[in-house]
């Protein structure tokens, strides 16, 4: 058993720790998961400029990415809707209307020449072996930009998940370069669908934010959208003011969807209501007001890390600078070996170094006569003579010996040194360069990316209970015993709304509240149904009459209820006592009839109700007459019928 276990939790941890790094989370590295990144890495070996087919491309990931062809397809979708990396063509489907893309077959991609500015350094990125082992993958891309916030990204993991929203591209850079700046900065949402948004919880990515639909409301009898709130379709949006219109939540009398390239739904109003008496409404019970909770959960080192928007901004500025100081000190490599080749080539040439191995026999010997023809010129050179410099120069031809333009080559090397000089000052004020090199990256970009397309706003939250109208009846049948929105017959009891705390009281004297029931069983005889509002029980004086069983002595207790558990059965009189009457009324009159007994002269008493004082719910009713009653006779509410109810 202890086996079991162990290899249960070892698989388990194992399965965990592989959802988690290898397919939910995003690394903050690059801000990719790693099927983006497989897509991203495939396109840029085989970019050619060209589009290609979606289904040859998804068919190419599969070398790196172990989970089917479905995930991938889906991927790049999203991917490429996301309008940074992949240039499209073909159906991707609506991001407004929520219409799915076509089949891979006949849609195309090509890689956008910025991505490669942003994400491809190959000699400085760390690679891996592919799952088979047949390829190689970049572990992470040093990306230079924050991508984690621009594109955002939603993971489930196991025992935790990811929600980052989506920034503007414009504003993460200016971000980026007042960090660089050592100047304050802050970052809020920006989405693709706009709609109008409130920041006051966001929290820098942590918290929450209120997102509402944009609506043009300058017709008293018509309503258009013309932005969809974040995480909402056109068709789910419809059909939630569908399904509240039916509920008879929102007044309407029709509603259209006109969306292409831009949303345009026509809510038209039912007659007699305007369109600022349905605003409240629809933000309230339709989709086009939603809260979003974010969680900005991120792999970094390895591991899981929440982080807010600030700490990635600063992490992504530090890795900047490291990637563009990496970036010129291999640059500044690759030209001090071209220097020194082209200084070898020249001094080859110019001191006829070539004519020193025509006498000799062996390789050796080359090697060696080569290497001695250089030691008066090790001033001269980069770093002394190595045997790939030797077999270099023996392979210039003859040709090009004969026909070699030393002015061309001190052009070439004048130009190699003001390259590495400028490297030089770079390295110096990388700080600068990496600003600039932001400034220079927002050029490329199109320009309606750099635009904000969700408008901040402050909103004002609905009180979904104030905007209700209590319209729905609750009614209890006394035949069957039900108590509910949904039961048909019975009496009307109240009139409620979905929200509504409803107390019902049994003529046993056992009382609960719940909220508004559809259908509930609460037995024959109600005694009393209200609302459980503060304002509702603060008005309501329950008198209980109750009599003792041994004694058959009658007791009254006057009270108020002040607080309850939901869905809990209490009991206005002590346990064991029988119960003769419930009243909300403040006063009325009632009347004893005693149980007859030879020396009793009278057998009735009457009584007000008034004449007692109001205790608390737990206190014990108060003792009306000593002697065994035998039941009691109520005063009706409407005194002038001259009805008494028992």
């Amino acid at each position: 058993m202890a086996y079991v276990k162990n290899l249960f939790d070892q698989n388990f941890i194992q399965y965990a720790s592989y959802v988690i790094r290898d397919r939910a989370i995003p690394e903050i590295t690059d801000g990719l998961k790693p099927v983006q990144r497989r897509i991203l890495h495939t396109m840029i070996e085989k970019d050619d400029g060209r589009y290609t087919k979606v289904a040859k491309v998804v068919g190419e990931v599969m070398a790196y990415h172990p989970h089917g062809d479905a995930s991938i397809y889906t991927a790049l979708v999203n991917l490429a809707n996301k309008e940074l990396f992949i240039d499209k063509q073909g159906n991707y489907g609506n991001l407004y209307t929520g219409d799915g893309p076509a089949a891979p077959r006949y849609i195309e991609c090509r890689l956008r020449p910025i991505t490669k500015e942003i994400l491809y350094n190959p000699e400085i990125t760390p690679y891996t072996e592919s799952y088979d082992g047949r390829a190689k993958e970049p572990v992470a891309f040093r990306a230079k930009l924050p991508l984690v916030l621009i594109t955002g990204a939603e993971g489930i993991a196991v025992g935790m998940s990811t929600n980052i929203l989506s920034h503007n591209v414009h504003e993460v850079i200016d971000a980026e370069k007042k960090c660089l700046r050592g100047e304050k900065f802050q970052l809020f949402p920006d989405f693709p669908t706009g709609g109008l948004i409130d920041v006051s919880e966001y929290q820098d990515g942590l918290g929450k934010i209120i997102t509402r639909a944009k609506m043009d409301t300058s017709d008293d009898k018509k309503i258009i959208i013309t932005e969809l709130p974040y995480g909402s379709t056109t068709e789910s949006l419809c059909d939630s003011v569908e399904k509240a219109a039916k509920n008879g939540k929102v007044k309407i009398a029709s509603i259209q969807d006109y969306t292409s390239d831009h949303v345009n739904i026509e809510i038209k109003l039912a007659r007699g209501v305007y369109s600022k008496d349905v605003v409240d409404s629809l933000y309230a019970f339709t989709e086009c007001e939603q809260t979003v909770y974010c969680n900005l959960l991120v792999i970094k080192d390895n591991m899981p890390v929440q982080m807010t928007c600030t700490q990635v901004i600063e992490h992504h500025a530090k890795q900047l600078v490291g990637v563009l100081k990496d970036e010129l000190e291999n640059e500044k490599r690759h030209l001090l070996e071209k220097l020194h080749l082209r200084t070898i080539e020249r001094i080859f040439v110019e001191e006829r170094i070539y004519k020193k191995i025509e006498t000799q026999k062996t390789e050796e010997g080359v090697i060696k006569a080569v290497k001695d023809g250089f030691k008066p010129f090790e001033k001269e050179l980069i770093h002394e003579i190595t045997d790939e410099d030797v077999d270099h120069l023996l392979r210039i031809p003859i040709r090009r010996i004969s026909l070699y333009d030393m002015n061309k080559n001190k052009e070439e090397v004048k130009a190699i040194n003001d390259r590495i000089k400028e490297i030089n000052k770079l390295l110096k004020h990388l700080v600068e360069y990496a600003i600039s090199w932001l400034e220079g990256i927002e050029k490329k970009l199109p320009s309606e990316s750099l635009k904000r397309k969700t408008q901040l706003t402050n909103i004002k939250a609905v009180d979904v209970k104030a905007v209700v109208k209590r319209d729905i009846p609750l009614k209890y049948d006394e035949k069957s015993g039900y108590l509910g929105t949904e039961v048909s017959g019975g009496t009307e009891m109240i009139k409620v709304t979905p929200y509504d705390k409803v107390l019902y009281v049994r003529k046993s004297g056992i009382w609960s509240v719940s909220e508004s029931p559809k259908k509930i069983f609460v037995g024959p005889g109600m005694a009393h149904c209200g609302l459980a509002d503060k304002d509702s029980l603060s008005k309501v004086l329950f008198t209980i009459i109750y009599r003792e069983p041994e004694t058959q002595y009658a007791y009254i207790k006057r009270c108020k209820i002040s607080a309850y558990i939901m869905n809990r059965d209490y009991f206005f009189a002590p346990d064991g006592m029988e119960v003769l009457h419930i009243d909300t009324r403040k006063d009325f009159k009632f009347t004893l009839n005693y149980v007859k007994k030879p020396k009793l002269k009278i057998l009735s008493e009457n009584f007000k109700a008034s004449s007692y004082e109001e205790k608390s719910l737990k206190a014990k009713g108060v003792r009306i007459v000593a002697k065994e009653v035998q039941n009691i006779s109520v005063q009706s509410a409407k005194p002038e019928n001259g009805e008494l109810f028992k």
